[in-house]
């Protein structure tokens, strides 16, 4: 495909599927990247025969201070969970910023102030950084570069190759929170109660699962941009299998079910940040919905469905009504600049 009189737009970081095409046909082929998970795992024959995980990400969230979290917080919980997704312990991670003349000094203390919060709450250090300044009008206030380094799991293998036909699909908690709540923020709406972000480490919740379960948990994904429809449609691409999933299972706040009607929106596509989604041998799934229900952060875990073996790469949804619909990829932009 000739790309040479396009340009690259909002959507492009949007997690739906014209970011998929732009990492799929344009940087992969360029940088020969080959594996698309949260986290790469390498193996380095070092820390006594462990796996490495590495991975970075970047964070331009607007506003920088929302109901919930902050930029902050943001960076540390979403390397940390990257990391986990993978089956990694997270160790330490590094911060790069990107800071705007004129952002208020202040401002940028609180931000650290919660790095440091977030990173004695995650168990991980901060290693190194690096810090630049760019002229005023070239950036927009401050943008955060973390990278992170875990120990995978002695017997772990997590992957979306290894899901399996009658796989359950857990949902460690309700859907929609984070881009609800950034969303509210940037455009001066309030709900009562408030919906507040969701932005939090679930390196914790996870080792509690992998511990007693870990060869039974066969794939993990956080679905972060895109929301949780695009998080299952790659992973059934992924996979080359069906997944299915049932509308009544779905956990949605009643704040953000009625904010995402108002707003003519669907929960599916809304960003997350403190939620996992883990395909598990069905035999354990129940089991594992246990333990989630014993921490804070996995109260509202739900079996939301089930893995097929047709038709291949889709996901169908089973509605309240009894119908079925498929379930696409975010095809542009829904909410821009939610992390």
């Amino acid at each position: 495909m000739n790309h040479k009189n396009e340009t690259i737009l909002l959507a492009h970081g949007s997690g739906g599927k014209v970011m998929y095409e732009l990492i799929h046909d344009i940087i992969a082929p360029a940088t020969g990247m080959k594996v698309f998970n949260d986290s790469a795992t390498i193996d380095l024959g070092a820390f006594e025969g462990h796996t490495i995980a590495f991975t970075t990400d970047s964070y331009v969230v607007s506003p920088i201070f929302f109901p919930g979290g902050d930029i902050g917080k943001l960076a540390v919980f979403g390397t940390v969970n990257d990391l986990a997704m993978v089956g990694a312990e997270p160790r330490c991670l590094s911060t790069g910023f990107i800071i705007e003349e004129g952002f208020p000094i202040s401002d940028f203390i609180k931000v650290l102030e919660s790095i440091r919060e977030a990173s004695e709450e995650a168990g991980v250090r901060i290693v190194t950084g690096d810090t630049k300044v760019v002229n005023k009008g070239k950036g927009d206030g401050i943008f955060i570069n973390t990278s992170g380094i875990g120990l995978v799991r002695e017997g772990i293998n997590i992957s979306p190759s290894n899901i399996k036909i009658d796989d359950r699909i857990i949902v460690s908690g309700t859907i929609g929170n984070h881009g609800v709540a950034v969303m509210a923020e940037r455009n001066g709406l309030s709900f009562s109660p408030p919906v507040v972000s969701d932005t939090r480490p679930l390196n914790g919740i996870l080792a509690k699962i992998l511990d007693r379960y870990g060869t039974e948990i066969h794939a993990l994904r956080d679905p972060t941009r895109g929301g949780l429809a695009t998080t299952l449609k790659e992973m059934a691409i992924e996979s080359s299998l069906c997944i299915e999933i049932y509308e009544e299972a779905l956990p949605v706040n009643p704040q953000v079910a009625g904010a995402c009607e108002i707003l003519g929106i669907d929960p599916l596509y809304v960003a997350n940040e403190g939620i996992f989604v883990a395909f598990v041998n069905g035999n354990v799934a129940e089991s594992i919905i246990d333990i989630l229900h014993g921490h804070p952060y996995g109260r509202d875990a739900r079996i939301i469905g089930k893995v097929l073996d047709t038709p291949s790469e889709k996901v169908l949804l089973r509605t309240r009504l009894g119908g079925t619909r498929l379930v696409e990829m975010l095809p542009g932009e829904q909410l821009p600049r939610i992390c």
